[in-house]
C-alpha cells in the first residue's frame, strides 16, 4: 500500500480503501522482532496527541511487551460533556472481527468438518448464483483471503445511501439487516474478476464465511466465537452484539460525518446503531486489552495448530508493495524500522481501530479512534519503532481511512 498521512475520509472513500493492514510503506523487511530504540511509549502517546490536535475527538490505546502492560488515552470521549476517553473503553472493532471468523473456520478445518478448498456451494448450495457469480467456482480459502472476486456489498450506492450516509442512516440506524440482504446486494453486481486471480477486499466474503460456520456447526456464528475464542481466552470486555444497538460497559461516544462530501463539517453521534448492519464482517465490540490478548494468543499457537496458523499466515498481495500481504483474516506489513507485524484494521461509522502484534506475539498494540474521518500510521510507528510523527498539531486529516 502507498504512503498515507492522516486524512479525512468520506463514506464511499472509506469503503474503497478497506484494506486490512496499516497504511504506509517501509524500506526494509524483517521477520524477527527487535525492541524499539526508545524505552517506554513516549512516541506512541505523542502520535495519539498529535491526531487529537489535528481533529480526532479521542483515542484509547493499549500495548503489551516484555516490560508489562501500558494503557493510555488522549482527547475527548463525549463532545457534549467534555468527558475524556477511558482506558477501559469498549468500542466497535469493525473488520478486526474478520480474524475471529477466520480462526473459527480454521479450527473447524482442524476438526475435519470442512476443508479450505471446499467450494462455497458445498456448504451453501445455491446461495451464490446469478449475474456471473457462481459458488461452485469459489472456495472457502478464497473467501478468507479476498480472492473470490465477489462484489463488496458496501460498495453498492443504494445500500450506502440508506445505511451509511445522512439522512438515511439516521432513519434506519435501528433496523435489523439480515445476512441475506448483504448477499443479495452483492450478487446484484457482476463479480470483479475470476476467482483466485487477484486480491480485492470484499466484506461479502465474510458474511458468507459466517454462514458457512453456521451451516457446518449447526450453531450461530456468535455462539461459535464465544465458545471457541471469547470464553477460553477470558475476553471479558468482548461481546457479540447480534441485533442490539447499544455498546455495553464503559464506552465513549462515536462520531461520524455521515457524508462523502469533502466539505462536510457536521458531526453526528452514531454510538447507537444496530450491530446486524455489520454482522460477521465487522460487528464485534471489544477493548484494547482483549484485542492484545487475542492476537498474542493467536500468534503463540494457543488457538490454532501450527498447520492452521501457517495457512492463516500464507498471504496474497494486497497491493503493489511486496512488503504487505493478506492471509486468512489477517494482514501483514513491515514497519519503517524493519519489524514485521500481523493484525487487522477496522473502520465503521464512528470508529477506527487497529490491532497489531509481532510474529511471536510478544509485543502487541491495539487502539481506537472515536471519529471516523482520520487515519495514521504514526501510532504503530511510535510503538514499535520509537519514531514520532510530525510536530505536535501539524498532522492534516483527510479522507483515506479504512472502512471495515
Amino acid at each position: 500500500m502507498t504512503a498515507r498521512r492522516t486524512t479525512r475520509t468520506g463514506v464511499v472513500g472509506l469503503i474503497a480503501v478497506a484494506l486490512a493492514a496499516t497504511a504506509f510503506t517501509a524500506p526494509v523487511q524483517a521477520s524477527e522482532y527487535k525492541a524499539p530504540p526508545t524505552k517506554g511509549h513516549t512516541e506512541t502517546q505523542r502520535a495519539m496527541d498529535d491526531l487529537v490536535a489535528a481533529g480526532i475527538p479521542g483515542i484509547v490505546a493499549g500495548a503489551r511487551d516484555k516490560h508489562g502492560t501500558w494503557r493510555s488515552t488522549s482527547g475527548i470521549g463525549n463532545l457534549n460533556t467534555g468527558a475524556p476517553r477511558g482506558v477501559n473503553d469498549r468500542f466497535r472493532v469493525a473488520s478486526i472481527t474478520k480474524t475471529f471468523v477466520a480462526t473459527v473456520l480454521l479450527q473447524m478445518e482442524a476438526e475435519g468438518r470442512l476443508d479450505l478448498d471446499d467450494t462455497v456451494d458445498r456448504h451453501l448450495p445455491g446461495v451464490v448464483r446469478g449475474n456471473g457469480n457462481d459458488g461452485r467456482k469459489i472456495t472457502v480459502r478464497q473467501l478468507l483471503n479476498h480472492t473470490s472476486g465477489l462484489f463488496d456489498y458496501l460498495g453498492d450506492a443504494a445500500y450506502v445511501k440508506k445505511y451509511m450516509e445522512a439522512p438515511g442512516f439516521l432513519k434506519h440506524r435501528y433496523d435489523t439487516v439480515t445476512p441475506d440482504l448483504a448477499v443479495r446486494t452483492a450478487l446484484s453486481h457482476r463479480p470483479e474478476f475470476k476467482p483466485g486471480t487477484r486480491f480485492s477486499y470484499s466484506n461479502t466474503n465474510y458474511v458468507l464465511s459466517a454462514l458457512i460456520i453456521e451451516a457446518v456447526g449447526g450453531k450461530t456464528y456468535e455462539d461459535e466465537v464465544r465458545k471457541r475464542i471469547i470464553r477460553p481466552l477470558g475476553l471479558h470486555g468482548t461481546t457479540m452484539p447480534e441485533n442490539t444497538s447499544h455498546v455495553p460497559g464503559p464506552h465513549s461516544r462515536a462520531y461520524s460525518l455521515l457524508s462523502n462530501d469533502p466539505t462536510a463539517t457536521k458531526v453526528y453521534d452514531v454510538t447507537l446503531q444496530n450491530a446486524s448492519q455489520s454482522w460477521a464482517d465487522g460487528d464485534i465490540i471489544s477493548t484494547t486489552a482483549d484485542l492484545n490478548r487475542f492476537y498474542s494468543a493467536l500468534m503463540r499457537g494457543k488457538l490454532l495448530s501450527k498447520k492452521q496458523l501457517n495457512a492463516m499466515k500464507t498471504t496474497v498481495r494486497d497491493s503493489d508493495d511486496p512488503r504487505t500481504g493478506y492471509g486468512l483474516g489477517i494482514a501483514t506489513f513491515t514497519t519503517s524500522c524493519g519489524i514485521k507485524l500481523w493484525g487487522h484494521s477496522g473502520g465503521w461509522l464512528g470508529s477506527l481501530s487497529h490491532a497489531l502484534t509481532t510474529e511471536d506475539g510478544s509485543h502487541t498494540l491495539a487502539y481506537n479512534l472515536n471519529g471516523d474521518w482520520g487515519w495514521s500510521s504514526y501510532i504503530e510507528e511510535g510503538e514499535f519503532c520509537g519514531v514520532g510523527g510530525p510536530a505536535q498539531g501539524t498532522a492534516k486529516l483527510d479522507r483515506t481511512a479504512p472502512r471495515r
